[in-house]
C-alpha cells in the first residue's frame, strides 16, 4: 500500500528530540524499511538533526517536513492564528497540518495514519479519499471528547496501544468493531543487554521512579511513603526526570512542593532530567521501580522498561497498566485513601524479602520479551492488512 504518516506536529521523527510516539513510529519505519511492506511517507515537524539521519537513506519510507521554528515560520504561524481563530487544536499544530493538506492533497494514498492526532480527519475527510487509521497513545476519544462521533464516524480503522483506550473508544459506540489493540514495543537490547554486568555492588536498597514530576505520576505520594520509611536509613530513592521533555525547564510548582516534602529526607536523590539513551544504567543499578501513576496511563512504557532492566515492579492498577504486568512480577495498588501507606509496606516488603525480588526479577525479563519492539512492529503492520 501507499501510507502517508502523520505525525503530532510537535516532535520531529525520527525521533532525533525523542517523544514516546516519534520512538514508536521509528520502530515500525524500521521494520518497514528492513522488510520493504509498503510505500510510506512520513509528514514531520523539521530539526537540522534529522538531515542526515540514517532513516533517510530508506527506499521505502520517505519524509517531508514542515519547518515550525524559523523565524519566517514563526510569523506565519502567527498570521495563521489571527486569521483562522480558535480551531480544534493549539494553532503550532494546525498550522503543521495546513501545510501537509497541501501536499496530501495532490497525492493518492491508500491509506493515512493520523499519530495521536484523530481530529485531523475534520480536515483530511476534504481533501483526500484515503482510508483514515487513527493510532491512538491516549485518552483522545472517548464520548467526551468535542466532535466525537464525527471523528469516530471519519475513521475506516481505530489502533489503540490498550484495551483500556479501546474501552474508552467504545463509549461512542458501543457496538464498535472498528478498534484493535496492538500494544507497544521498546528496544529491549537497551535494557537487557549486560544488566547483571552493569548492576555495581552496594549495601544500599535503591528504589527507582522515572516518569514526568507532575501529580499524576504519583510522586508526592511516594515521597510521603519514604517518610514513613525514614528510619531505614539504608532504603534510598532515585527520582528520574523533570516536569517535561528536555533539561532546560524551570522548576515548576509542583517540583518546589516536591523538594520541600523531602527536604528533611536524607535518602532521596532527585536527577532531573536524564537522556534517555543513559536510562538503562540508572535502571541497572536499582532494586526495585516504584511508578505509582494516580491517573488512567494509557499503557505505561515505563512499566515495560523497568521489566526489561529485571526489575520487580511497585505501581498501581490505573488505565493499561495490568495489560503491561503481572502479579508474577509486580504488587498492584489502589490508589485509595491508603495507598501511601500501602505504598511503604509494599516497599518494606521488598526490602525484607530479598528471595521474592529475585523471583520477581526473573519474571520480569521473561515478561519483557512480550513487548520486544519487532514484536509491536509487526502486529502494528498486521492490524493493517485487515483494513480492507
Amino acid at each position: 500500500m501507499k501510507i502517508a504518516i502523520l505525525t503530532s506536529g510537535i516532535l520531529p521523527v525520527p525521533a532525533v528530540q525523542g517523544g514516546a510516539v516519534e520512538n514508536l513510529i521509528d520502530f515500525y519505519l524500521e521494520y518497514n524499511d528492513l522488510h520493504h511492506l509498503h510505500d510510506i511517507t512520513v509528514y514531520s515537524v523539521w530539526h537540522p538533526d534529522v538531515e542526515h539521519h540514517p532513516a533517510q537513506q530508506s527506499k521505502v519510507n520517505h519524509y517531508r517536513y514542515v519547518k515550525i521554528h524559523t523565524l519566517w515560520a514563526k510569523l506565519k504561524k502567527k498570521f495563521y492564528q489571527f486569521t483562522h481563530g480558535k480551531e480544534y487544536y493549539h494553532y503550532t499544530i494546525e498550522f503543521f497540518l495546513e501545510q501537509t493538506l497541501k501536499h496530501i492533497r495532490k497525492q493518492h494514498y491508500d491509506a493515512i495514519i493520523l499519530e495521536n492526532r484523530p481530529a485531523y480527519a475534520l480536515k483530511l475527510k476534504a481533501v483526500t479519499d484515503a482510508r483514515l487509521i487513527y493510532h491512538l497513545h491516549n485518552d483522545h476519544l472517548n464520548n467526551s471528547i468535542e466532535k466525537s462521533l464525527d471523528i469516530y464516524n471519519n475513521a475506516h480503522q481505530i489502533i489503540t496501544v490498550s484495551d483500556y483506550l479501546k474501552s474508552r473508544v467504545t463509549t461512542i459506540s458501543p457496538q464498535d468493531t472498528k478498534t484493535v489493540t496492538v500494544l507497544n514495543g521498546i528496544d529491549l537490547s537497551a535494557f537487557t543487554s549486560h544488566a547483571d554486568n552493569n548492576k555495581t555492588q552496594h549495601t544500599d536498597f535503591v528504589i527507582v521512579f522515572c516518569g514526568r514530576l507532575i501529580p499524576e505520576k504519583g510522586i508526592l505520594q511516594l515521597i510521603q511513603a519514604m517518610q514513613r520509611l525514614k528510619d531505614y536509613t539504608d532504603i534510598k530513592l532515585v527520582i528520574i526526570g523533570s516536569s517535561s521533555l528536555g533539561n532546560h525547564q524551570k522548576a515548576t510548582p509542583f517540583q518546589q512542593q516536591l523538594q520541600e516534602a523531602a527536604k528533611d529526607l536524607n535518602n532521596i536523590h532527585f536527577t532531573g532530567y536524564i537522556e534517555y539513551s543513559e536510562m538503562a544504567q540508572y535502571l541497572h543499578q536499582a532494586d526495585i521501580a516504584v511508578l505509582p501513576s494516580t491517573w488512567e496511563e494509557p499503557f505505561g512504557l515505563t512499566m515495560a522498561e523497568a521489566q526489561a532492566a529485571g526489575l520487580p515492579i511497585i505501581t498501581t492498577r490505573q488505565g493499561g497498566i495490568p495489560e503491561v504486568i503481572s502479579d508474577k512480577n509486580a504488587i498492584l495498588l489502589d490508589t485509595d485513601e491508603h495507598f501511601v501507606d500501602n505504598l511503604a509496606a509494599a516497599i518494606l516488603d521488598f526490602y525484607q524479602h530479598p528471595e521474592k525480588r529475585k523471583a520477581m526479577s526473573e519474571a520480569s525479563l521473561e515478561r519483557s520479551k512480550l513487548f520486544d519492539k519487532e514484536t509491536y512492529a509487526k502486529n502494528f503492520f498486521a492490524a493493517l492488512e485487515n483494513i480492507g
